[in-house]
């Protein structure tokens, strides 16, 4: 799918959540949870992430929804992580337990109650991409980062052409769920 039709199409999934006003990653959780009626929390990661491992982490049990995050980067950046895990969520997005075997990592009582753990680490993926458009959408909304304008949108275009940067290519339907 291209890009335009991507943002579209993801646009369209986050126009019922409610953003809040002033944002903070923390409220929209809050809300997606409430929304949901199932909790959603946050948890910093308890060191900082290196090269090759994943900066955020979506993690489903039986009961509840857990995002970890890189508590050691930017106000910003952490935001990003969170919002793009929140991408996952929203596109109901699902992955293979086993593709990163993380659960074994985690302490958690029952490893039979995870169903699924979507960690921020190929960013290649159609999945990947469609997270990181309702990232970008829902902080541009939030007025945290600008949106793009048809001279980044030109430029954009410009670079894949010339191969200086390759373009948005995904085939995933991202649906609200």
């Amino acid at each position: 799918m291209h890009w335009r039709r991507l943002r579209r199409r993801c646009q369209q999934v986050i126009g019922g959540i409610p953003i809040p006003d002033p944002f903070s990653a923390q409220e929209l959780c809050a809300r997606l949870a409430a929304e949901r009626d199932r909790p959603l929390r946050l948890l910093a990661l308890p060191t900082p992430t290196v090269p090759g491992t994943p900066s955020g982490l979506l993690l489903a049990v039986d009961t509840e929804d857990f995002i970890l995050y890189d508590a050691q980067t930017s106000p910003l950046h952490q935001e990003h992580i969170i919002v793009h895990e929140i991408g996952h969520l929203v596109c109901n997005h699902r992955s293979a337990v086993d593709d990163l075997e993380l659960h074994r990592h985690l302490d958690i009582s029952d490893p039979r109650s995870v169903r699924q753990v979507l960690a921020r680490i190929r960013y290649g993926d159609e999945q990947e991409q469609e997270a990181e458009m309702i990232a970008t959408l829902i902080l541009e909304a939030a007025g945290r980062v600008p949106a793009p304008t048809l001279l980044s949108g030109m430029l954009g275009g410009l670079e894949s052409a010339m191969g200086l940067r390759t373009g948005h290519r995904t085939g995933a339907s991202c649906s609200a769920g």
